[in-house]
């Protein structure tokens, strides 16, 4: 099977460089037929040329801002039997294609793969508190995926969809700018086939909007985004604030 990477991108010069030299770094480790494809949303700064500078990523333009909209536009240039949406501030760990390309191909009910985002730049605290949210949330989609069948969970920037499943529900809802738009389209997705959230498949990721925004109101905020995605297939906040901070502390690898 043929991976895309789709990677949205607005004002990302300080980190989509890690993030793009990450996934090759990946993907000669895998040797697995993938394409990478960064979005670029309107970006003001040098975000274009930095993707624009790796050989083999594809680039395109989608001035209109939103990230459901960004996604959707990597989405339909997209040529791959499983989409990867990945956010440019993430940084893909040693063993993360092999592990979704074994997922799918052991599973050809699989329609989505998700994991949780592992924060390298979180205080020790910061880093407890969101593994208890997990946890919440982990037991939340069981309750709701395999009980209520009304959803599933899927992590943004870490998760993966099956390209005929994607096909099926119509695509992402572009009407979403931020907040729930990985619920709903677990919300959708799961009516097709089977998704799967798994701690096995982590994603290195910068914590800037839980620092930034702290981390107890974040995750609340993000929990009432998810109830309402469910119960009224529309997410709560309709906007987000734009986080950029400076990257000095990205890790190397």
């Amino acid at each position: 099977m043929k991976l895309s990477f789709v990677i949205p991108a607005f004002n990302e010069e300080k980190y989509l460089g890690k993030c793009l030299a990450s996934i090759k770094a990946r993907l000669r480790e895998a040797k697995i037929d993938a394409e990478i494809i960064v979005v670029n949303n309107g970006s003001t700064d040098r975000t274009k040329a930095i993707a624009s500078s790796f050989p083999g990523v594809r680039v395109i333009d989608e001035p209109e801002k939103g990230l459901s909209r960004a996604r959707q536009a990597g989405y339909d240039a997209a040529s791959g039997d499983l989409i990867a949406n990945v956010d440019a501030d993430n940084l893909l760990p040693s063993g993360w294609t092999e592990k979704v390309i074994e997922e799918f191909e052991e599973d050809a009910k699989m329609v989505a793969l998700s994991g949780p985002l592992v924060y390298y730049d979180l205080t020790t605290g910061q880093r407890l508190f969101t593994g208890l949210f997990y946890c919440i949330g982990y037991v939340c989609y069981v309750v709701n995926h395999y009980v209520l069948r009304s959803g599933g969970m899927l992590q943004g920037g870490n998760f993966v969809l099956r390209r005929s499943a994607l096909e099926k529900v119509g695509g992402y809802n572009t009407d979403i700018e931020f907040y729930g738009e990985d619920t709903d389209i677990a919300r959708k997705i799961q009516k097709i086939g089977k998704t799967k959230f798994t701690f096995a498949l982590p994603m290195i990721s910068s914590g800037r909007r839980l620092a930034n925004e702290g981390v107890f109101l974040t995750y609340v905020r993000y929990a009432i985004n998810y109830v309402w995605i469910i119960a009224f297939k529309r997410p709560y906040t309709l906007t987000a604030t734009d986080i950029r901070v400076d990257s000095g502390h990205l890790p190397l690898s």
